[in-house]
C-alpha cells in the first residue's frame, strides 16, 4: 500500500485500485491523498496540485467525493460507490426519513434546494436556505454533514467567485449535487443489493489489499 504519485492520472490509478482514498489519514496503515503526494505541490495552483484534483475527480466522474465517513472528506471509486452508498446510506428517501423524524428540518430543506438546483454552490445555498447569518453557520454546516454522511449529496465541483467583469475575485465555493443526480449523470451503476451483501463485498475487497488493522477499522466504518 506504499504509493507515491505526482500526476492526476497516477492518482486516478490509485483510487481505482484501492477503491477508497481519504484526503487525510483516516484508517491505520491505509493511504490518503496527502500521504501519497508531495507536500510542496499542495496549493501550488499547478497541474500537480492535489487540492485542485480533489474536486476534479468528482467533476470528471472518476470518483464520488464528500464527507461520507466520520465527517471527513473521502473519494470513492466508481466501482465501489454503489456498495458504499448501500452500506452508509438508507433505502428510504430523504422525504420518508424526514416525515419519520429521522432527519433534521434544516437538512431536509437544504436537500430540497440542492435537488431543485443541482450543482448549487455553498454561498447561494446558504442564502436560499435562510442561514446566511454568522450565528447560523454551524446549523448550515451540520446539515451539509448530515446529508453527506448518509450520501444523499456529494461535492460535485467548485464554483469560482467572479466579479462583474467575469474575473476571478475571492475564494472559490464548493458545489453540491444530490447523489442520485451525480450518479445518473456519470452513469454509475445502481442496484438494490442487500446491505449485508454489500458489506461483505467491501470487506472482502479490502481484505485482499489491506493489513488486518486497516480491515478492522473498515469493518467498524461499514458496520
Amino acid at each position: 500500500m506504499e504509493y507515491k504519485v505526482k500526476t492526476y492520472e497516477e492518482a486516478i490509478d490509485v483510487i481505482e485500485e484501492i477503491g477508497l482514498l481519504p484526503l487525510a489519514p483516516l484508517i491505520p496503515d491505509f493511504p490518503s491523498l496527502n500521504t501519497i503526494t508531495l507536500s510542496e505541490y499542495w496549493h501550488s495552483e499547478t497541474e500537480f496540485d492535489p487540492w485542485i484534483w480533489r474536486t476534479k475527480f468528482s467533476t470528471d466522474g472518476v470518483a464520488g467525493y464528500g464527507k461520507f465517513i466520520k465527517k471527513k472528506s473521502v473519494l470513492v471509486s466508481r466501482q465501489l460507490l454503489p456498495y458504499v452508498k448501500r452500506v452508509l446510506g438508507y433505502s428510504e428517501s430523504v422525504e420518508e426519513r424526514y416525515f419519520n423524524g429521522n432527519i433534521s428540518k434544516e437538512a431536509f430543506d437544504i436537500y430540497k434546494l440542492i435537488s431543485q438546483e443541482e450543482g448549487i454552490d455553498t454561498r447561494a445555498l446558504r442564502i436560499k436556505a435562510g442561514l446566511k447569518e454568522s450565528d447560523k453557520k454551524r446549523i448550515f454546516e451540520n446539515a451539509l454533514l448530515e446529508l453527506q454522511g448518509s450520501m444523499d449529496i456529494v461535492i460535485s465541483g467548485i464554483q469560482e467567485k467572479k466579479n462583474d467583469d467575469g474575473e476571478k475575485n475571492g475564494w472559490s465555493s464548493t458545489a453540491f449535487e444530490t447523489y442520485d443526480s451525480w450518479a445518473r449523470r456519470n452513469k454509475i451503476d445502481t442496484f438494490k443489493t442487500d446491505k449485508e451483501e454489500a458489506k461483505k463485498f467491501l470487506i472482502a475487497h479490502f481484505s485482499n489489499l489491506c493489513s488486518n488493522e486497516s480491515v478492522k477499522k473498515l469493518e467498524k466504518i461499514f458496520k
